[in-house]
């Protein structure tokens, strides 16, 4: 079983200290940052922007996973290449046109992805997966950090997982919401290649090296 790349999810961290925040991260080992950006109508709460974004992109040499939770997200491709995002993941439920809004990333020379909701059905994503870099399930209802994991999740993880194996598909599978060590490894053996983990990383007492330590000794036991 090879060993997941570790994607903090900034919405835990402390905003008022954001760079020192994804700078400690980045130092513990961290492989990607996770930025959640949410309208307030796709998802009942607010956060990020496109400058945000770019912020970050200053302040990192690491990846920026962007997960877009907003209604049309096909509108906002080009101001968050321009931004700097590295993979830039839309809903399946959220876009009008998944194919154009996939291709429109992939033109702007960031990675595209795809996520679904806990309530959608893993076959709304399998049609668009020879598009995708990103595969990402959705193991809590998106919109705020710190919830409990939704065990049906690991389910779906393996289909994606055979869907992308069976097609000879190279893309990352992604999980993200309720991420804890004592998950991590049934995840990573379901076929997740990237976890998401933010109040699990950001809010551990012990700091982020020792969360990531932790996640890492849980998969390799």
């Amino acid at each position: 079983m090879a060993e997941p790349k570790f994607a903090p999810s900034i919405l835990s961290a402390d905003f008022a200290r954001l760079a020192e925040a994804v700078n400690a991260v980045e130092r513990a080992g961290a492989d990607w940052i996770h930025v959640d950006v949410m309208d307030g109508h796709f998802v009942p709460n607010l956060t990020f922007g496109p400058k945000m974004v770019a912020d970050l992109h200053e302040a990192t040499r690491l990846p920026l996973d962007v997960h877009l939770m907003i209604e049309r997200p096909e509108d906002w491709v080009d101001r968050y290449a321009d931004a700097g995002a590295s993979y830039l993941t839309i809903h399946v439920e959220a876009s009008r046109d998944v194919p154009g809004a996939l291709a429109a990333i992939r033109a702007r020379g960031v990675r595209p992805g795809l996520t679904l909701n806990p309530e959608t059905a893993v076959e709304a994503v399998l049609p668009y997966l020879g598009a995708l870099d990103l595969a990402l399930v959705m193991s809590v209802h998106p919109g705020f950090g710190g919830q409990k994991f939704i065990e049906g999740s690991i389910d779906k993880v393996k289909a994606i997982r055979a869907a992308l194996d069976g097609r000879r598909l190279a893309a990352e599978l992604e999980v993200d919401g309720g991420i804890k060590p004592d998950n991590a490894a049934r995840l990573a053996a379901a076929g997740a290649t990237v976890l998401v983990a933010g109040s699990a990383i950001f809010e551990d007492p012990d700091g982020p090296a020792a969360a990531l330590r932790r996640f890492k000794q849980a998969i390799r036991s």
